[in-house]
């Protein structure tokens, strides 16, 4: 007996790509549209342009790149059908151990790299919990993100860790500094310079989205992601694989706690709080599904831009913080309805 066959879109090839295109490239043209109504609306509120300046620019772009970077960990395990609630207390305790380690006399280095094996091992931790118990991912992390909280808090001492000013590296600084040294690459064409762990930002970015675009770990993740159950028929070790993305996932953690520490020069075990909110919010306003199977770098990084041009934005134009929170909620609620529309028609 011949099988039945799948049921096909009936939508033309054109459309359906033009649909794709559009989930891939719309919340870029969103992000523009939202630069050009602030510009505006700072020029006829002050009369001269400070929100489209190079110097806002470098500012935004040093307070999305922790976003961004956190934000790429947390789109592999969307991707995979995952979530993370532990990431922003992860962090947390990755600069609080950064900082324990610097203020014990080891060397920045050491330090460093403790701070990015303690991310990888939360998120390590994360994955077997998922895949041993078989409880579902959001019961898991929000267990853990207590559980990461505490082990910050046993560290540091309930206090915030401050290591001695002189230990600290001028490299951290210059990491997170809106005003980099020097301040343009090649002044004659005008191209401005930004802070280094800005430029480490997307260089992780380029290189998480060929690994998800050209390596068969990152076929396995979207297979995981859109079904896993023919993942585990199609000989995908699907507890393995939960391991491996949920410790990819840490590992951006551990280096986002770098940038927490840089910004902070300190290690506080309690500035993680709420923070996963904004890199699960990066990954959906960039087009990835909850639901799994999809998502993007170029969203993810898109989004986490958004938010800091929204806060920015509101900054500039005097509006207070709850303003910008209830704007970044309605794009969060608009971009999760888009998506939910988008699948309805792919699947006509």
């Amino acid at each position: 007996m011949s099988e039945a066959p799948l049921p096909q879109s009936s939508r033309p090839v054109a459309t359906r790509r033009l649909i794709s295109w559009l989930g891939t490239l719309g919340p870029l043209l969103v992000l523009l549209c939202i630069i050009a109504l602030f510009g505006e609306a700072d020029h006829l509120k002050q009369g001269k342009d400070v929100f489209l300046t190079y110097q806002n620019a470098r500012t935004i772009a040093v307070q999305a790149s922790p976003v961004i970077v956190a934000a790429l960990g947390m789109t592999i395990v969307i991707i995979a059908g995952g979530i993370d609630l532990a990431a922003g207390t992860a962090l947390a305790l990755s600069a609080t151990v950064l900082a324990w380690f610097l203020n014990n006399g080891y060397s920045p280095l050491l330090s460093i790299a403790a701070a990015i094996l303690t991310g990888c091992l939360t998120g390590f931790i994360n994955g077997v919990l998922v895949s041993a118990l078989r409880v579902v991912p959001f019961i898991v992390t929000l267990g853990t993100m207590t559980i990461y909280l505490g082990t910050a808090k046993y560290l540091a001492n309930e206090t915030t860790i401050r290591p001695p000013l002189a230990d600290i590296p001028t490299a951290f600084d210059s990491m997170v500094t809106p005003r980099p040294d020097p301040e343009w690459l090649v002044e004659t064409l005008g191209i401005p310079n930004f802070a280094w762990g800005v430029w480490l930002a997307l260089v992780l970015a380029g290189l998480l989205a060929v690994v998800l675009r050209y390596t068969v770990f990152g076929r396995y993740v979207f297979a995981l992601g859109s079904n896993e159950q023919t993942a585990r028929l199609c000989g995908i070790n699907v507890p393995l694989m939960k391991i491996a993305v949920y410790t990819l996932g840490g590992l951006f953690v551990g280096i986002a706690g770098t940038y927490q520490f840089a910004r902070l020069s300190s290690g506080n075990p309690m500035s993680g709080i709420g923070m996963e909110l904004k890199f699960i919010a990066a990954v959906v306003i960039g087009g990835g599904s909850l639901t799994g199977g999809r998502g993007s770098v170029l969203g993810t990084v898109t989004g986490a831009i958004m938010m800091s041009v929204i806060a920015s934005g509101c900054t500039q134009l005097g509006w207070r913080n709850p303003i910008q929170d209830i704007v970044i909620g309605a794009i969060i609620i608009a971009a999760v309805t888009l998506d939910q529309v988008r699948q309805r028609f792919w699947s006509n």
